[in-house]
């Protein structure tokens, strides 16, 4: 069953928040301050987070700017996008690369096995009213749903 469909038959109010949870890690050296670079360079999880961001018709929040990608057309990162110059889809994964602090869209940790060594995990949050889920339906593999029920909070993979 897809997730579409589980979340179909939760029978949740079309404006519940379902949150997307994309978390994925690598080892890492970090005594030369590049484990932030690796992690974005050897996991999906901006690419990921930018093929949810680049479905406009998908309403893509996160708790602290909203809609992301309104947010990001507001704080101008979208201006040097040229139309049809090269995938929007691209376009945002560099723009979330190249400001990753400023934007603040992924969380990044990483922990230190020793002096040298370690694992960096980056992970990807975000919101989507259920209904707008439901009806875009859109493909997404990997990621986590968790939507809030009666019964209590209710997680899937999708």
């Amino acid at each position: 069953m897809s997730f579409i469909n589980k979340l179909k038959s939760l029978k949740v109010a079309n404006d519940s928040l379902v949150t997307l949870t994309y978390t994925e890690g690598v080892d890492v050296f970090h005594y030369n301050e590049t484990e932030l670079e690796t992690a974005i360079s050897e996991t999906s999880v901006v690419s990921e987070l930018a093929n949810l961001i680049s479905n406009s018709r998908l309403d893509v929040r996160n708790r602290w700017s909203g809609n992301m990608l309104e947010h990001l057309r507001n704080e101008n990162y979208l201006e040097d996008y040229e139309r049809g110059s090269y995938e929007f889809e691209e376009f945002l994964a560099q723009t979330i690369t190249d400001n990753f602090y400023d934007i603040d869209f992924i969380e990044c940790s990483t922990e230190k096995y020793d002096h040298k060594r370690g694992f960096t995990t980056l992970t990807a949050e975000v919101q989507v009213p259920a209904g707008n889920l439901i009806e875009q339906s859109p493909f997404i593999m990997g990621w986590t749903a968790s939507v809030e029920t009666e019964n209590g909070t209710l997680t899937f993979d999708t």
